[in-house]
């Protein structure tokens, strides 16, 4: 069943594009989803289609099945074949199609038919366990509304609780009452073969009522004014999906020589400007700062279709560059920041579970890392012990080779300093970051390990599969 998904807003469409699969026995259907006022005629296919305000058409051989916010779903879907249409309303007790990695997943689509009106925007915060940092992300989006992006009005706040066992859910109530605009949520029921993370996400998303669905972290703050400048980057841009990477807050030694060593790599492995750019087939997206496009969000299956996905945003962006949806990512450190990790533990806990999935030879990282630091302390030993024998047989020849030393070191240096400086992080952070090599090839191999040896990483009091 071939289809085309897409959402018209003021009788103008909103990224259109094909998705679907093929099924014996159903050729010719051929599917849109409606939205907006007025009437416009638009020849497709094999007939014409009337698009009028939340009108679901089913075109398929010889007939036309029209409903108003929703379908007859008798006419529509018979028993073992699924309906391509995503963004209409399901039974409760069945699961639609939605694509996948490998041709069509199974999982639910939005429970709810599409919203007499839409907003500009859904702002999405899962939360576990972060009663430290929630009221200060919360504030800072809150503080977004204005008079002409008001709350409630232009956009809306959904924090989804994801079982937390702390103060999480307290915090958002309490920071939710009275607010017009602001829901909180209970993750649902966490099945086999889905992380939290996603689950929470898809809890909300489902009820989403913006034409752009923001995804952003508990332990962000947002920049005032950056909801809206986003989404004008990314229509700006044309693109359907648009990513973040946030300034990263560090504290603590462990943190501050570690992280930019982390993300110097990252910026290495995904430059943004080919992650950027539509011809590359290299793609990445921060979740911690996440904004797709209602319809694209639906092409790419939402969040059921990387439900069992442990760096769910990475396998999105991957959907967003083979799905042709339009991706921009770039350091923004004008408009979100973060504090990752609140304590060492929970960094080595969480890079466990990312490093060896964000990098493609973990091993042969460990090993040039390990060997930029034996270049780096060991050759400043050796050049020194050599000097010390300028007395001794040979002295010139022990002094020369001090200074081929010396010099190599100095080129190390340079070398290695010219690498983390593309992490952005501070002057000083880069400074500490040679301490931190021991600790980032331990946790290179530890990641490997888990990984391919293990096939489990935890995180949060929970486990997934390697």
């Amino acid at each position: 069943m071939p289809a085309i998904a897409g959402q018209v807003h003021s009788a103008c469409s909103v990224g259109d594009g094909e998705v679907g699969c093929s099924l014996p026995g159903q050729d010719g259907m051929r599917s849109a989803v409606a939205g907006g006022q007025g009437s416009q005629q638009h020849e497709e296919g094999d007939g014409e289609e009337t698009r009028v305000a939340h009108v679901s058409i089913i075109r398929a051989k010889g007939r036309v099945v029209m409903g108003k916010d929703g379908l007859d779903r008798n006419d529509v879907a018979s028993p073992g074949l699924y309906k391509p249409v995503l963004g209409l309303i399901d039974p409760a007790d069945k699961q639609a199609a939605v694509p996948g990695l490998k041709g069509w997943a199974v999982g639910t689509v939005y429970d709810q038919p599409e919203p007499q009106v839409l907003l500009e925007l859904t702002v999405i915060v899962p939360a576990r366990n972060e009663e430290e940092c929630l009221g200060a992300c919360l504030q800072s989006l809150l503080s977004q509304s204005e008079e002409i992006f008001a709350l409630g009005k232009d956009w809306e706040l959904i924090v989804v609780d994801d079982h937390s066992t702390d103060a999480t859910a307290r915090i958002a109530g309490e920071i939710a009452e009275g607010k017009a605009g602001v829901t909180v949520l209970d993750a649902g029921k966490l099945e086999k073969g889905w992380t939290g993370k996603a689950n929470a996400i898809w809890t909300a998303a489902r009820k989403a009522r913006g034409r752009w669905l923001l995804f952003t972290d508990a332990d962000t703050i947002h920049e005032p004014g950056d909801l809206r400048r986003a989404i004008h980057e990314a229509t700006r841009h044309k693109v359907g999906m648009l990513s973040y990477s946030p300034r990263q807050i560090v504290t603590g030694l462990a943190q501050r020589s570690l992280m930019p060593l982390v993300f110097c790599e990252l910026a290495l492995a995904y430059p943004p400007a080919k992650v950027s750019d539509p011809a590359q087939r290299i793609a990445a997206a921060n979740g911690q700062f996440l904004l797709v496009e209602r319809e694209a969000y639906r092409r790419l299956g939402g969040h059921g279709s990387v439900s069992d996905k442990v760096l769910e945003d990475v396998e999105l962006a991957f959907l967003a560059k083979r799905r042709k949806v339009g991706l921009w990512f770039r350091y923004a450190d004008d408009a979100v920041s973060t504090r990752m990790y609140r304590s060492t533990a929970a960094m080595i806990e969480g890079w466990t579970k990312n490093l060896a999935l964000l990098f493609d030879n973990t091993l042969a990282l460990a090993v040039w890392r390990a060997l930029d630091f034996l270049l780096l302390f060991g050759l400043p030993v050796l050049t020194v012990e050599l000097w010390n024998a300028r007395f001794a047989a040979h002295s010139l020849q022990w002094l020369a080779a001090g200074w081929v030393l010396a010099l190599l070191w100095v080129r190390t240096l340079i070398r290695f300093y010219a690498r983390v400086a593309k992490s952005n992080f501070p002057f000083l952070d880069c400074a500490l970051a040679p301490l931190g090599l021991p600790i980032f090839v331990v946790l290179l191999y530890r990641s490997w390990f888990q990984h391919r040896v293990l096939k489990r990483v935890s995180w949060k009091g929970r486990e997934y599969p390697g």
